[in-house]
């Protein structure tokens, strides 16, 4: 009976373990397999790009982004960092040109100038008097005021545009508010979703046939503020705006006056947010015609002068010297040579806009590079910092540590990736967003992922510009 007893209970133990070692094998060998497919996917994902598939260059970054990096930058959140994710719209967009400046540097006028009419906006009102204010009282004010409604964009010496504006090609004139141009498919403005409800109050887009926005979309923009009324407060984040734009267009025009010459704090903020973007800028220097000659060589001195310490950059930036209105040039104060300069800084200027639609392919190509060696590199600084971080306790006080050290930690990166410094985000931005994510629920670095961007960049781009030829050639 006792050796009975004995043999159920090692029978039974048997049974047991074998049943959790054959559960086990099975657990494991599920595993396996579901990490093999996922493997396999990822490899089909990651695979080159079939030139029989791509009907054009813009067609083939399209596919790269979609299998490559997009795969990257959705895994390390490199859209809650620097860049939103791109769409359609974004690839097939035309060539735009931002116009930046403070209030009353001719940033309107220069749009009207080059349109040669005034683009459709918000509708003004104008009092028209037609008694002396002596004989006007409460009872008849409005039997003495006419009211003169004038559609479109407002023009003065005061702060007119307070929104920016995003002048397109269209079958009529009409404008379409910001919250609804943020939701069209076909517009590649889905991204400035992420200002807000504020800012897209302050955002519209305007319509209309005209030959060269069939070419180019133009981006007229409010007026930087300056002295006092830079302690009010915008609603939105002006800056992060500006750079979002920045990274979207073709080409940056800063508009200044021979009379506002000062950068603000705002303004300088704003053209801080340009760097990495020092190839599209342009300094246009308007009214020029207002000084005579010797005044004009002193205020293109102290131009230069203001934005040497601003730009921070040995080398000279381009900048324009015209008037550019639809009125006649002033000759009695630039005279002759004025005039002459004038016509010839204006041509140039007219040219280099002429030349955005030809270079357009180029430039996406330029951006979708410097996109990928920025995800890169984005990457491998989220994946060093899960790294960093206890696998048990004393999590808080190590992403604390992190964070106040990013510069080191950056530097350790650099090192540990033989990576070019200069591609490194900038600290304090970098710092302000991480703060609000626990490092902890970061991914660790997949070489994969990084080998697939890196032989995109090697290979398959440079297959692609061999097979396609630019579609302005």
């Amino acid at each position: 009976m006792f050796v009975h007893m004995v043999l159920s209970r090692h029978v039974s133990k048997t049974i047991s373990r074998s049943s959790t070692l054959l559960s086990a094998s099975l657990r494991s060998q599920h595993l396996s397999t579901f990490s093999d497919h996922f493997q396999s996917l990822l490899s089909q994902s990651q695979s080159e790009v079939s030139p029989s598939s791509v009907t054009s260059i813009i067609d083939g970054l399209k596919k790269l982004y979609i299998q490559k990096l997009k795969p990257l930058e959705v895994t390390y959140r490199f859209n809650d960092f620097v860049f939103p994710l791109l769409t359609n719209s974004d690839f097939e967009a035309k060539p735009m040109v931002m116009l930046l400046g403070q209030y009353s540097t001719g940033k309107t006028t220069f749009i009207k100038h080059l349109l040669k009419s005034n683009y459709p906006g918000k509708w003004f009102c104008v009092f028209v008097y037609t008694y002396k204010i002596a004989n006007l009282s409460y009872g008849n004010l409005f039997d003495n005021v006419w009211f003169l409604i004038i559609a479109g964009a407002h023009i003065g010496p005061e702060p007119t545009t307070d929104r920016f504006v995003a002048i397109m090609s269209g079958p009529d004139e009409r404008t379409i508010p910001g919250n609804t141009v943020a939701v069209q498919a076909d517009m590649p403005f889905s991204g400035l979703t992420s200002f807000g409800t504020a800012f897209l109050s302050k955002f519209e887009c305007a319509q209309m046939p005209h030959p060269l926005l069939d070419q180019i979309t133009l981006v007229d923009s409010p007026g930087v503020l300056s002295g006092e009324k830079q302690r009010t407060q915008r609603s939105y984040d002006f800056t992060g705006v500006t750079s979002w734009f920045a990274a979207k267009c073709d080409l940056i025009l800063l508009l200044f006056d021979p009379h506002k010459l000062d950068i603000s704090d705002e303004f300088k903020r704003v053209i801080s947010s340009l760097r990495g973007h020092d190839d599209k800028v342009r300094v246009v220097l308007n009214k020029a015609d207002q000084v005579d000659t010797q005044q004009l060589m002193r205020v293109y001195g102290a131009l230069m002068w203001s934005l040497g310490k601003v730009l921070n950059t040995p080398e000279v930036t381009r900048v324009y010297i015209g008037s550019f209105i639809d009125k006649p040039v002033n000759d009695a104060a630039g005279g002759p040579i004025g005039r002459e300069l004038f016509e010839k800084e204006q041509d140039d200027l007219l040219s280099d806009l002429k030349d955005i639609p030809k270079m357009a392919c180029d430039r996406r190509i330029n951006e979708f590079v410097k996109r990928a060696r920025a995800a890169k590199i984005h990457a491998c600084i989220i994946s060093h910092l899960k790294n960093e971080m206890p696998v048990l306790m004393g999590k808080a006080k190590a992403q604390e540590r992190l964070i106040d050290n990013l510069a080191s930690e950056f530097v350790k990166v650099q090192r540990e990736f033989h990576l070019p410094p200069g591609d490194f985000p900038d600290i304090e931005h970098f710092r302000e967003i991480l703060s609000g994510f626990n490092i902890d629920n970061f991914e660790r670095l997949k070489p994969k992922m990084i080998q697939a961007v890196d032989d995109m960049l090697a290979y398959d781009i440079p297959n692609l510009l061999k097979n396609f030829k630019n579609t302005y050639d």
